[in-house]
């Protein structure tokens, strides 16, 4: 089975030199934590918590009430919440750490976990952190030199979201879970002519990393960066791709560079598909039930077109873990255990950050979903089946993926670079990262 390297994310480019000095002069504080990383408070002594996480509005609300719940069952444990949406976030919080100010529990995305556990930036989590309910597979990503310094907090799927009413209007048919990437370029070819003006069939992909990776798995052509870390972009692959949208551009199928660029996922306003100048976009399973509370009933879930093989996959949402400067790692590490393995805490995040991975409290909770998390379960279940399994991948690409791979979108999608040129820069680039 192939392996996926990161997920819907930039991964972290963090400035760690300070962070490190900071915690290396030896000195300790009333409240720090000793060598051990037990912390010397007092028994019984008040704590607040710092909890710093991303996403939604929906993820928000539901964190929110878990953190109220725990402070109601633990008065003595309080908490400094702070959450945004993803833009910004891994710069504010990289930032803070090499300041040595990191928050005493921190949300990763699975792609950054490895490297912040790597460098010292994570506390080990066992025993206090019982996973014994969690698949192993989950667990992997959060580990380093066989110890857990990070735990999943939901499973999700890779798949697409489309409007439903839009394809109706066009007198296109909604496509069914094992559709192929034919179809879908098919489908897209089919609206042409039927669009309104202002309406596209889905967001310029030419360029995306991760709708790309997609692409090459389903034609079994491995890992766009192998796990050893080389570049492993197969070249008829990737002009295959970026023609097929160089003549969906061409046409007005998707949209010009400035739309596509203007997208901001799950704005009332700026989200292209909510404001409906899109029918399909990428999704994972977990978020569905935002796009839902925007317009309810509007949208429906399908799986990553496949080819060979299939294109979607399995992957963690997203990891809970403790900063290794924390002055309160105990309990931190208490809150971390009841947040992944208390039934009722799992009753209040239900699936904001995907189906909890404790495998007890996901089973309780399938029987009392709510229609729109049950959408997001059929995605789940659909690609559960052969889906590819996710990996982090080699290390130390950071910045191919963030910076060259956008580049070169933003290239591909204003005109600025043929396919080939792209293939031949994203190859040339890579040297630098080759190990």
């Amino acid at each position: 089975m192939l392996k996926w390297k990161r997920s819907l994310a930039v991964l972290m480019a963090i400035a760690l030199t300070g962070s490190l000095a900071a915690c290396g002069n030896g000195e300790k504080t009333p409240n720090s934590a000793d060598s051990t990383g037990n912390t010397a408070a007092a028994e019984g002594q008040p704590v607040k918590l710092r909890i710093m996480w991303w996403g939604a509005q929906e993820r928000h609300e539901a964190t929110l009430a878990a953190l109220e719940l725990y402070t109601r069952n633990h008065p003595d444990i309080t908490f400094e919440p702070e959450y945004s949406g993803m833009e910004g976030y891994l710069d504010k919080l990289s930032t803070q750490a090499a300041a040595n100010n990191a928050p005493d529990l921190i949300q990763l995305d699975p792609g950054w976990a490895p490297d912040w556990a790597g460098r010292n930036q994570l506390a080990e989590l066992s025993p206090e952190v019982d996973v014994s309910q969690i698949d192993a597979k989950l667990l992997a990503g959060g580990q380093a030199d066989g110890k857990q310094y990070a735990v999943p907090l939901g499973s999700v799927a890779y798949g697409m979201i489309y409007d439903k009413a839009s394809l109706e209007k066009l007198g296109i048919q909604a496509p069914v879970n094992g559709w192929s990437w034919d179809d879908f370029f098919a489908l897209a070819k089919e609206s042409k002519g039927k669009l309104p003006s202002g309406q596209y069939f889905s967001q310029d992909l030419a360029g995306d990393y991760f709708a790309y990776s997609a692409f090459q798995y389903s034609k079994a052509k491995g890992m766009v960066i192998t796990e050893d870390g080389h570049f492993n972009i197969d070249q008829a692959t990737f002009l295959e791709w970026t023609k097929n949208f160089e003549e969906l551009r061409k046409d007005g199928i998707v949209p010009p560079a400035d739309v596509n660029a203007s997208d901001k996922q799950f704005d009332p306003q700026m989200d292209l598909m909510v404001a409906g100048k899109i029918i399909f976009r990428l999704s994972f399973s977990n978020n569905y039930g935002t796009w839902d509370s925007l317009k309810p009933g509007a949208y429906g879930l399908v799986t990553m077109p496949r080819s060979q093989e299939a294109g979607g996959w399995l992957k963690p949402s997203m990891y809970l873990a403790v900063s290794s400067g924390s002055k309160n790692q105990a309990e931190a590490k208490k809150f971390i255990n009841w947040l992944v393995n208390d039934p009722e805490a799992a009753q209040v995040l239900k699936t904001s950050r995907g189906l909890p991975v404790n495998k007890q409290n996901a089973a309780a909770l399938i029987s009392s979903m709510s229609e729109a998390d049950k959408v997001g379960m059929e995605l789940l279940q659909a690609t559960e089946k052969d889906g590819q399994t996710w990996s982090a991948g080699a290390g130390g690409w950071t910045n191919y993926i963030d910076k060259d791979w956008t580049l070169i979108r933003d290239q591909l999608s204003f005109n600025k670079i043929t396919p080939e040129k792209a293939y031949e820069e994203l190859k040339t680039a890579a040297r630098a990262y080759e190990k």
